[in-house]
């Protein structure tokens, strides 16, 4: 019987966009073969923002499968960074 562990990842980070800062809530995706976050934000009215960045090649973009706010997909490099130390500290 073989068991293997997934460690979960999580977590928020704080990135100014549109001006101001902004909660951003990362979460790694388990179980798919490919590398795969979630990302959602709240914008000015509260509404939530959820969007997928999967890693492509040595970078992790933004799957657009909605429209998005300029504001986010203008701090794509940002949140690759975020993930990128994310990952290296865990």
């Amino acid at each position: 019987m073989i068991i293997q562990f997934n460690r979960n990842i999580q977590f928020t980070k704080l990135i100014k966009a549109e001006g101001r800062l902004r909660e951003f809530n990362f979460r790694k995706v388990n179980g798919l073969l490919e590398e795969l976050f979630t990302v959602d934000v709240s914008d000015d009215r509260g509404n939530r923002i959820m969007f997928k960045m999967q890693k492509q090649g040595n970078e992790w973009l933004i799957l657009t499968e909605q429209p998005l706010p300029e504001w986010v997909k203008s701090n794509s490099a940002r949140f690759n960074e975020a993930i990128e130390e994310e990952l290296r500290i865990s």
